[in-house]
């Protein structure tokens, strides 16, 4: 008996997703991370490589295919978020140098235990942190994730030293909005982004940390701000 359509597409998605989490993955790794049999992981696969949501190398693993790029990039398009962030990450790295960073909380398995990247602007250093726009990182032990979990102290930003990667400080701070009664009333904020720096630890100092922190969690606040003008009637 066939399966529900509803099924089959389930199936499909988590194939796509796992290959674009891992970059690359042959058949035998997507029908196992999946837990699919060969025959259906390949049948699945050879329908998102025809659709161009996936293509096939010369060795024979899948990749993300262009047109799962050109959605990821139309869909980023439409986030307000981004557009109200674009100064504010060049500002960052104008002051230190270091990689900057937009990250919200995923919506996506088990619990929404994660954060994605969706926006970021390189660090001048000849060594420093290189993009991570579209992965995903666990909420615990992050400085971004303790921010959108509403973790963030009375300094205003988060500092973690050490904990998604080895040898990397990552110093972030919660972007708000502002919520609204029924009747358009203001009734108070809420964090849908956090806003980071990410440097290599041995660049870091306490001094240096602080005036960092200080620097992300003032930025932070300015786009809860150039919010609150856009609203502005």
């Amino acid at each position: 008996m066939a399966e529900p359509s509803t099924r089959t597409v389930e199936r499909a998605l988590q194939l796509l997703g796992s290959v674009c989490d891992a970059g690359s993955l042959t058949l035998a790794d997507a029908a196992r991370g999946t837990e699919l049999s060969a025959s259906t992981a390949l049948r699945l696969l050879r329908t998102l490589e025809s659709a161009g949501f996936l293509r096939r190398d010369d060795d024979g693993a899948y990749r993300p295919g262009l047109r799962i790029v050109q959605l990821g990039a139309q869909a980023l398009s439409h986030e307000s978020i981004i557009s109200l962030t674009e100064s504010v990450l060049e500002r960052i790295v104008l002051a230190t140098g270091e990689s900057a960073y937009v990250n919200v909380r995923a919506h996506h398995g088990p619990g929404g235990g994660n954060g994605l990247y969706i926006a970021m602007r390189e660090g001048t250093h000849s060594v420093r942190h290189s993009s991570w726009v579209g992965r995903t990182v666990p909420l615990a032990g992050s400085a971004s994730g303790a921010v959108l979990s509403g973790r963030t102290p009375e300094t205003g930003y988060v500092v973690v030293d050490r904990g998604v990667e080895a040898d990397v400080t990552a110093i972030a701070a919660p972007i708000a909005v502002q919520t609204h009664a029924p009747d358009g009333a203001v009734t108070g904020t809420r964090v849908i982004a956090a806003l980071s720096v990410v440097a290599p630890s041995y660049r870091m100092n306490p001094g240096k940390i602080t005036a960092i922190g200080e620097l992300v969690a003032a930025e932070a606040r300015k786009v809860l701000a150039a919010q609150q003008q856009e609203n502005q009637p």
